[in-house]
């Protein structure tokens, strides 16, 4: 058996988004900057593709701007945000993707900013009294909390974030790729003035996302080069890759609730059994549902002779999951969001993440290979 457990990395891409994708290349090659019919028909794919997601996130099309993904619109929201309105102090957490923490860090190397942590508990949680302090002691700032951790799968109240803010005069950024299509976003509830996707993480193509940015903030392009995107963002557009990321939200739209039952369903029964099988077995993040991202569930288990081998071992057995962010992998480096919650480093520690396409079948085969693997090792 082969199981993909990695979801939260990137998710297979929906038949019928490829359809979507696939009727749009084989019929529309026009460049969408073009004045002639053949350029026209794409521009229209385009702006139909923006008022679809603009209507499911309740906002208007003129504040959504599609970008090479998750990242870009992270940096363009970081980066615009902070030099163009002149803010001198940003506040995120230790927590965040490197997408955020990165680039903060690279400003203030450079002497843009200074750069304040939030403090987080042992499951990832912002303490919200300490971000109202830092924001209280400071000059106005850029604040960037993400919705759901990546990792751990705990999730950050973003209205309660987005009040505080406002309260403040802060600006507000959160990386929302791991929870668009996942949950409903009111944008005309929520106090954000930037939010994020990557069309990867909900079925949709990779290489295409958008920044959505409240019409209430104005910021320069980060890549120039053309008049794409209402003169902020240069570069011809990934026509295939919008359509395909519009039909993979609306899709998620249409469906949302029972997949969040059925996957939810899933993440519980594997905890469960996890519990049943392997002594010692502990979970980092949150795990309860009304404070954790059901798509990922975050294992530690017992200290063993061979922890770092045990990703490789499920891996010989056809089981694909992860070790922290895919987006860190390759390196020699501990995860920077375990030691930020200060998890055991001698507890090997593997993000298992799930989509609509696994199965309890799946989720048996994986618990039984643990508990061979975790015994041998003991």
């Amino acid at each position: 058996m082969r199981v993909y457990f990695d979801n939260a990395a990137t998710t297979a891409i929906d038949p019928e988004v490829l359809k979507e994708m696939y009727k749009a290349m084989e019929g529309q090659f026009g460049n969408p900057s073009s004045i002639h019919s053949h350029g026209r028909e794409v521009r229209t794919l385009i702006e139909r593709s923006r008022k679809t997601i603009a209507g499911l996130l309740h906002t208007s099309p003129a504040e959504i701007f599609f970008t090479s993904g998750g990242t870009e619109a992270d940096n363009m929201a970081i980066r615009c945000g902070i030099v163009d309105h002149k803010l001198t102090h940003a506040i995120t957490t230790k927590l965040e993707h490197h997408a955020v923490v990165h680039t903060l860090q690279a400003m203030e190397k450079a002497g843009v900013i200074k750069l304040s942590y939030a403090d987080v508990d042992c499951r990832g949680n912002v303490d919200y009294e300490h971000l109202e302090t830092l924001l209280k002691t400071n000059d106005r700032s850029f604040v960037s909390l993400m919705h759901a951790n990546n990792e751990l799968g705990t999730l950050t109240d973003i209205q309660r974030v987005g009040e505080i803010c406002e309260a403040y005069n802060a600006m507000y950024h959160s990386d929302t790729v791991q929870t668009l299509g996942h949950y409903k976003h009111d944008l005309k509830k929520l106090k954000l003035h930037f939010m994020v996707c990557a069309a990867h993480k909900l079925h949709g193509p990779k290489g295409v996302g958008f920044l959505h940015i409240n019409h209430k903030v104005k910021i320069s392009p980060m890549i120039y080069g053309g008049s794409q995107e209402r003169n902020m963002r240069g570069g011809t557009e990934n026509v295939y890759g919008i359509a395909g990321l519009a039909k993979a939200l609306e899709m998620a739209y249409v469906d949302m609730d029972a997949h969040q039952a059925y996957i939810q369903g899933l993440k519980s029964y594997m905890k469960a059994q996890l519990e049943q099988n392997v002594p010692g077995v502990e979970f980092n993040g949150e795990t309860d549902p009304a404070k954790s991202l059901y798509t990922v569930l975050n294992a530690s288990f017992p200290e063993m002779e061979m922890a770092d081998m045990l990703l490789f071992n499920l891996d010989i057995a056809g089981i694909s999951a992860s070790g922290g962010s895919a987006c860190s992998s390759g390196t020699d480096i501990g995860s920077h969001v375990l030691t930020a919650i200060g998890a055991n480093p001698n507890r090997p520690s593997i993000r298992f993440s799930f989509s609509k396409y696994n199965t309890k079948d799946e989720v048996d085969y994986v618990v039984a290979k643990l508990k061979e693997l975790c015994m041998v090792s003991a």
